[in-house]
């Protein structure tokens, strides 16, 4: 599992255009875990299993995550069919 940070959650909800709520239940974890790691721009601050729940459920939305590659982490659109 990668780190994900509080920004990349941010960020893919907002290429989602989901709620807090939708993924919240994607994930099966709580709303409140959703926004506490929307909080920071650092590493997302809750258990590994939640962590991982929330990364998979975006994923599965259609999530890429990218990791720090000398220009910072980000998050971007999974082509359809791809």
């Amino acid at each position: 599992m990668k780190t994900i940070t509080g920004g990349q959650v941010r960020a893919a909800r907002a290429l989602l255009k989901i709620s807090a709520e939708t993924i919240a239940k994607s994930a099966n974890i709580g709303i409140a875990t959703v926004r506490r790691s929307e909080a920071d721009d650092g590493p997302v601050t809750m258990t590994k299993a939640n962590a991982l729940a929330l990364q998979t459920a975006l994923e599965t939305a259609g999530i890429e995550f990218i990791a720090e590659n000398g220009g910072g982490v980000g998050v971007r659109l999974i082509e359809k069919g791809k």
